[in-house]
């Protein structure tokens, strides 16, 4: 597969921190027509649509598939060959992978907790990256693979699509304007279908699944059947909840409103987990309705998240995956102004924005030939930010106390946009059949944060969950 056998790899290594043994940093020099050869890593979802978008672009070749699961790496091969009338190479380790010289971009679809660590590793060994979003697990990754790209001047991309949308972009241009009035409250809504996941025993993993590679960097810990393949979203050691999953696009689209700010000054979450299991729990860690405001000084993100879990409640409760921008004049939504005071949408004034070309595939590789990260619709420093905003709404989360239902909390009162999504998180869960009398939800604290340190203010039990654990030898080195 390569005249460099892993012996080599690892003698021409450089020590970096306690981290991984990082390979010196390689790549060809593309001619401006010279095919690109990609890998894609993690195939089982949304990385067969990364395999179908890149070969589609001409000068692109996908020459290699790496996945842990043996059964999905074999099914997407058979799927390759069958459309491209060619074989392609398989690997389950991705470190097996990056050995390759003659591959120039590494995209990533795997879960959550690899994406970072797979980022880092692929810019030291002199590979560009597309990576799915969230682009981090945590805050502390996220600014690493920014490090990463810049030290070793890689493009990385961020899978966050809506960033190569004329319409969006232009939404966007008019809520800065001024032009209807001053931005007030940017908000985000992850509002669909998530049922009971149940509860799975422990058991021995899958024959075809090597369960210790998937883990990577987690914590050791026994394999049941509602990690592998989808449902380790809803498990803090993996995913982000939905916030940090469906929500991570939408909250993207709000802090765009935002940019050149970067993260906010406090945030504060409340919410919980109810399901139509017996006393509404499943195994599931994460919360299915959570409501969190991240305050900026004069403009605040909002983000609501509800998990839609009946049938029956779904004309009352429809699926919602959507943004706003509340400004002094009305509110911008769905491509349209609707003035105070006046029930009709005007159409937005066209801002003349310009986009660089491709969709979010097509420009990741108008970037790789141009070698301008500034090309790129979605480079990984915005990334970076709308993943950590949504990685500290779940920290105040974690950190909340249950309060009683008709607590209603003085942060979430500072406007009517606020105030009316806790209403509609909570009679949401009401609706699922919780006694208001009885229940109690989950109010996270108030947490002070200093955006250029990337770190809370006097508070050392959040800022531990600005980071993790690492499992050797899986870590995400402090020094890139």
């Amino acid at each position: 597969m390569t005249d460099m056998t892993r012996r080599d790899f690892m003698k021409g290594s450089l020590v970096l921190g306690t981290g991984f043994l990082a390979p010196f940093s390689y790549s060809r020099v593309l001619g401006a027509n010279e095919e690109i050869r990609a890998a894609v890593v993690g195939i089982n979802g949304r990385g067969r649509s990364h395999i179908r978008n890149l070969e589609d672009i001409d000068g692109v070749s996908v020459v290699a598939l790496c996945d842990v699961d043996r059964q999905v790496l074999d099914r997407r091969a058979e799927e390759f060959k069958q459309n491209s009338n060619r074989e392609i190479e398989t690997y389950t380790d991705i470190r097996q992978l990056l050995e390759r010289k003659d591959i120039d971009v590494i995209s990533i679809a795997s879960c959550n907790h690899w994406h970072s660590l797979m980022t880092v590793w692929a810019c030291q060994a002199g590979k560009d990256v597309y990576v799915e979003k969230p682009c981090s697990h945590n805050v502390f990754e996220g600014r690493q693979c920014v490090d990463a790209a810049r030290r070793y001047g890689r493009i990385v991309q961020h899978g966050t699509q809506s960033r190569d949308s004329a319409s969006w972009a232009n939404m966007v241009a008019a809520a800065k304007s001024g032009k209807y009035g001053k931005l007030l409250v940017a908000k985000g809504y992850c509002c669909k279908p998530r049922w009971s996941i149940g509860q799975r025993p422990v058991e021995t993993p899958p024959d075809h699944l090597d369960f210790d590679l998937w883990l990577g960097p987690a914590p050791q810990q026994d394999y049941h059947g509602n990690l592998v393949h989808y449902n380790w979203h809803w498990f803090w050691d993996f995913g982000n909840g939905d916030m940090g999953n469906q929500g991570v696009h939408e909250m993207d689209k709000a802090y765009w409103a935002l940019e050149p700010l970067t993260l906010p000054r406090s945030i504060v979450s409340l919410g919980g987990r109810w399901v139509n299991e017996p006393d509404f729990k499943d195994q599931a860690e994460t919360p299915n309705m959570l409501a969190s405001l991240f305050d900026y000084g004069d403009v605040t993100i909002v983000f609501e998240t509800r998990g839609l879990v009946e049938n029956q409640l779904r004309e009352q409760y429809p699926k919602m995956i959507a943004n706003e921008y509340y400004t002094s004049e009305g509110v911008m939504k769905e491509n349209g102004f609707y003035p105070k005071g006046k029930d009709r949408k005007e159409p937005l004034d066209d801002f003349g924005v310009t986009m660089p070309p491709g969709n979010i595939f097509g420009n990741f590789i108008h970037a790789v030939r141009s070698r301008k990260s500034e090309d790129l619709h979605a480079d990984i420093l915005k990334g970076h930010y709308s993943s950590a905003l949504c990685h500290l709404g779940n920290i105040s989360y974690r950190l909340g106390e249950e309060v009683p239902w008709q607590e209603r909390p003085e942060p979430f009162k500072s406007d009517t946009v606020s105030q009316a999504m806790v209403e509609k998180v909570l009679a949401n869960t009401e609706a699922l059949g919780v006694d208001p009398n009885t229940a109690r939800y989950r109010l996270g604290p108030v947490l002070e944060f200093d955006p250029e340190k990337e770190d809370f203010v006097n508070h050392p039990k959040a800022s531990q969950l600005l980071s993790r654990e690492y499992r050797e030898p899986f870590v995400v080195p402090k020094q890139v």
